[in-house]
């Protein structure tokens, strides 16, 4: 925060509540006509840096493609994913987009009602440096999933056997496969994240 602070910025703090109220709030406090969304644990590359800077504003909003690291590796399976980050404060929307339950607050994303490009370069997304950070994410998210589901044994049966889907979709299609080890692991605990929300949830 000083370094926010120090170049300038208004730093608002508040209580935490969960991910889509604190980040409508973030936007609520915006007194520019155009927001750029971050979280803590992502950086701008410097051809993102000029293509935001160089941006017309002939649209209401603007994609940029993240790639996520895990243990300081890009992974294939979270490369060029579309994000919109960069909008008109009074043209979007927000809503949680959850792997397995239909209503629990969180992997929020917004959405904007008018035109939308795209900004060249990429998103940095250092949110997993260590497999003890990504497992305890992992357990948060999914804990926190469990807790809007209504835990069956079906469901969870279900939820197992889709599993298998999807990790055939992560390892081939893709590309976890080429990651190695790495690759493997996310693309099997990706798979299997919402039989353990559901698993979680019948334990409750």
């Amino acid at each position: 925060m000083q370094f926010a602070r120090g170049a300038g910025a208004v730093v608002v703090q508040r209580e935490w509540t969960d991910f889509v109220d604190a980040r409508r709030f973030a936007l609520a406090s915006v007194r520019t006509p155009w927001a750029l969304m971050l979280d803590a644990d992502e950086a701008l590359d410097d051809v993102l840096c000029d293509a935001i800077g160089e941006a017309p504003d002939d649209v209401d909003g603007y994609n940029v493609r993240r790639t996520t690291y895990f243990c300081g590796h890009p992974m294939r399976m979270w490369r060029n994913e579309p994000l919109l980050r960069l909008f008109r404060t009074d043209r979007v929307t927000l809503k949680a987009n959850p792997a397995a339950s239909a209503d629990a607050l969180l992997h929020e994303a917004w959405s904007c009602a008018g035109s939308v490009g795209e900004l060249r370069g990429t998103l940095l997304h250092f949110s997993y440096p260590d497999v003890a950070s990504y497992r305890a994410k992992y357990d948060r998210y999914t804990s926190l999933e469990a807790q809007r589901l209504h835990g069956s044994v079906l469901g969870f049966i279900g939820a197992c056997a889709t599993s298998v889907l999807r990790l055939a979709w992560l390892l081939f299609g893709k590309g976890a496969l080429l990651d190695g080890p790495r690759g493997w692991y996310v693309a099997y605990e990706s798979a299997i994240y919402p039989a353990v929300a559901m698993g979680k949830a019948l334990l409750q």
